[in-house]
């Protein structure tokens, strides 16, 4: 179903009614499509694109490990900075 922006104000019911069974709803404005009213999926997005193809899942927790030269990094330029504030 297409309705201009008018007609989606002077019929938004009839809109809305239409996305519950199932169709989808494009909003036009100046014979310019802005925008699409569908229903709500219940899976999430991720999913979906799982579902679709779009994405695979990592194979393995991508966890990054916690660096020993880092904390020391970090615990330099806290005491840096904590020398300058004096």
């Amino acid at each position: 179903m297409e309705l201009t922006v008018t007609q989606l104000r002077k019929d938004l019911t009839k809109a809305l009614d239409a996305v519950k069974a199932g169709d989808e709803v494009i909003v036009t404005e100046r014979g310019t499509a802005i925008a699409r009213l569908g229903g709500v999926e219940s899976t999430s997005l991720l999913a979906q694109l799982e579902a679709d193809g779009v994405l695979t899942p990592p194979a393995q927790s991508r966890a990054v490990p916690r660096l020993p030269e880092a904390e020391a990094a970090k615990d330099a330029l806290s005491s840096l900075l904590g020398r300058l504030r004096r």
